[in-house]
């Protein structure tokens, strides 16, 4: 079986339910295929060390709110067990706890799977695997993969049954992850304000988890820590996702806990996507906390407890962002698009002696070296919630600093579409070729260094990025200025340069 065309970046993706003129092509078949590779690959790495502790292999499989988790669940577990490995059983769950049972001490699992498609529509699902040296790289899942059409070597099934050895079939094993993740970040929450067993008393904290996996962070973190969580929203899971995209990005989303929280005149609001990998927040006044204003409040509170560190983001935060860093005495190291390139580029530097504690797409995946640089929406908002009560105490609201965030006053993404075979070879093409034409342009400066695709720096805080897609045969846009007009000036000088290229198809600015 051939599924290299379900990878995406580091996870497995798929269809489960026809929509439209998109085809299921994600099945149990695919699941059990998929499940017997983990288990070679998994076998491959721990094995020995299981044997020298006189144990099996221990995996944890968890899942979200979608609608086919649970009975993919029960396959992997099935398969799993069936090849002599213990599974830990924790039903649903958000991605980040499932890498945490590698690290808690009544789990110390050797792997781990989540079944999710994030923030996708509900006719998706997915895989995402973890082992205690974090997620899987997509070298690793490409290989895992290639390992799931090798067969079992006949010879040694032979000489088993010649001898009478039958394989050891693993155990089940229940684990409520949900209870054990959210007591880990309540602890957290309260060494890091005093020790008071409720100290978000007094304090109103709405949730919105878009009938994701993450509705549990309402009862068991703010209302265990004494918050008041009226106006909450949408804790309850539905594969269907009835009441907006479970994706803080969208602005469907975002306008709904901004709402809500001006509604029930709340302290702060926090919304996650479906699976909590990423959250987005709003203040008290209604002031959206995501993509660049997300990295600064995160960044300031980070140089306040180390001076100099180095932030590293995505190519496509604001000029405005940058300054703000600098500003504060930090480094902004803007590198490339997606969280595992992000992350990687942040433990590259830590090795070379940069200290980098946070690694942060604009998406809302960010990641934490004291966290074990997993991205984690959940830990993201325990980690602004220490702001909110540290800050309540000083009589003082910590989203103030946002003040300073020079934000652009406009902005704007295009993908252009590449009709071509190999659509990276022309794109690259295309990028190759801009450089030349940029010099031409009084005004424009391309940026250095730079990480990906092509930046420029237009006139008056204006910028502009044009970028190959990660998965995709597009090229992506994205243009930001600092003076209202001057968007559509950009797009008319690149629709110069690009009309010459017939793969691209400009019907966007035409």
């Amino acid at each position: 079986m051939e599924l290299k065309h379900l990878v995406s970046g580091t996870d497995i993706r798929g269809i489960v339910s026809d929509f439209e003129d998109r085809k299921a092509n994600l099945s149990a078949e695919e699941i059990k295929f998929i499940v017997k590779g983990f288990e070679k690959w998994i076998k491959r790495k721990y094995e020995r060390k299981a044997d020298e502790e006189n144990r099996k292999i221990k995996v944890s499989v968890g899942y979200d709110a979608r609608n086919t988790g649970s009975e993919f669940s029960e396959i992997i577990k099935k398969e799993l067990k069936q090849e002599g490995i213990d599974v830990y059983d924790c039903k649903m769950s958000i991605t980040p706890s499932l890498f945490m049972t590698t690290v808690f001490e009544d789990y110390k699992a050797d792997g781990a799977i989540m079944i999710t498609a994030s923030h996708l529509p509900s006719y998706y699902n997915g895989l995402k695997f973890f082992t205690s040296d974090g997620g899987f790289e997509k070298s690793d899942v490409l290989e895992m993969l290639e390992m799931g059409k090798r067969k079992k070597c006949q010879c040694e099934e032979n000489l088993k049954k010649a001898m009478g050895i039958k394989d050891k079939k693993g155990k089940i094993i229940e684990k409520n992850l949900a209870d054990n993740y959210a007591r880990y970040l309540c602890d957290f929450i309260r060494k890091e304000t005093g020790g008071e067993k409720e100290p978000l008393k007094g304090l109103r904290v709405v949730i919105d988890a878009g009938n994701g996996a993450a509705g549990f962070f309402a009862d068991k973190v703010i209302k265990e820590l004494g918050g008041d969580i009226t106006g909450s929203q949408f804790l309850n899971p539905d594969g269907n996702f009835p009441n907006h995209v479970p994706n803080p990005e969208a602005k469907e989303a975002i306008d709904s806990v901004k709402n809500t929280v001006l509604n029930n005149n709340a302290d702060f609001g926090i919304i996650f996507d479906a699976d909590g990998d990423r959250s987005a927040f709003v203040d008290k006044d209604g002031r959206e906390i995501n993509r660049n204003s997300l990295i600064a409040l995160l960044s300031d509170i980070l140089l306040k407890e180390n001076q100099g560190v180095t932030i590293v983001t995505d190519s496509v935060t604001s000029i405005g962002l940058k300054k703000f860093i600098e500003n504060r005495g930090g480094k902004h190291h803007r590198f490339q698009r997606g969280y595992k390139n992000v992350i990687n580029e942040a433990k590259k530097l830590n090795k070379r002696g940069i200290y980098t504690p946070l690694a942060i797409e604009t998406s809302g995946h960010a990641a934490f070296i004291d966290n074990y640089f997993l991205d984690d929406g959940a830990y993201m908002a325990a980690r602004l919630l220490i702001q909110l009560i540290k800050s309540k105490k000083k009589g003082t609201n910590f989203t103030d600093i946002l003040s300073d965030l020079t934000e652009p006053l406009e902005e704007k993404e295009i993908r252009f579409p590449i009709n071509s075979q190999d659509f990276r070879e022309s794109g690259n093409k295309v990028l190759k070729a801009l450089p030349e034409y940029v010099q031409k342009i009084a005004g424009w400066e391309l940026e250095k260094p730079n990480y990906e695709g092509v930046r420029v720096n237009c006139e008056k805080d204006g910028w502009f990025l044009l970028r190959l897609s990660l998965h995709e045969p597009l090229l992506c846009l994205n243009i930001e200025t600092g003076e209202k007009g001057k968007i559509s000036d950009i797009e008319k000088k690149l629709y110069e340069f690009l009309k010459n290229y017939d793969e691209i198809d400009l019907s966007f600015i035409k």
